[in-house]
């Protein structure tokens, strides 16, 4: 991996896990010193993450974080909706026995990990890798290139969000239910519980605004 593709990956995962403040002004000096790198791979990297969306490129003046706005949110969750769901039925349509397996471990890894909630970082990870193998299999590769890009979006809202424990365990157990409809081949159930699924994510992401962080 070359120094840019390992900044580039190390500055997406704090710029999601909101380890800037939205509407910050990054700081190149601050980032050289901070990530230990040189001026050009994180130049490379920032102008990566700014076409990817996680940043905002102005002119002569730097990067800055994107601020939180309702209205983006509203259309990434139903982004989210509509191309998951299309995805999803793909796979259960396309899906072989190795899809299975392999959406059985994601499954398993991602319930343990429900049971150590100490265990914050490695829940998000296990917990995108099952989303990710949910669809899998869904014969597009700019679909999952746009679910991707969408998740990380939407997870900059919900990660900023206060926890919701009682709606988490719902989330938490519809997991297992996305993987006995996708095992039964039940695309429309598997969808119509996507989308559920999307919708009281949503809600919890809904509460990043609660700071007074809210942009029209």
């Amino acid at each position: 991996m070359t120094t840019s593709s390992r900044i580039y990956d190390t500055l997406r995962q704090d710029l999601v896990n909101g380890r800037f403040e939205a509407g910050e002004k990054v700081a190149i000096s601050s980032l050289k010193a901070r990530y230990d790198v040189g001026l050009s791979p994180l130049r490379e990297a920032l102008n990566r993450l700014a076409a990817y969306g996680l940043l905002i490129q102005e002119n002569q003046r730097g990067f800055r974080v994107p601020r939180l706005d309702r209205d983006e949110l509203d259309d990434i969750a139903g982004m989210r909706r509509e191309l998951e769901g299309m995805a999803l039925e793909r796979a259960i349509a396309r899906g072989d026995a190795e899809w299975e397996s392999e959406l059985l471990a994601a499954a398993h890894r991602l319930k343990r990990a429900d049971q150590a909630p100490e265990s914050g970082d490695e829940w998000e990870r296990l917990h995108g890798r099952f989303h990710r193998t949910l669809v899998a299999p869904c014969g597009s590769a700019w679909l999952l290139r746009f679910i991707e890009q969408l998740h990380d979006q939407f997870d900059r809202y919900r990660r900023l969000a206060p926890e919701a424990p009682e709606v988490r365990r719902v989330l938490d157990a519809q997991h297992g239910e996305l993987v006995a409809l996708a095992l039964e081949r039940d695309a429309q159930g598997a969808r119509a519980l996507m989308d559920d699924h999307i919708q009281r994510s949503y809600e919890v992401a809904l509460g990043s605004f609660s700071r007074g962080r809210l942009t029209r």
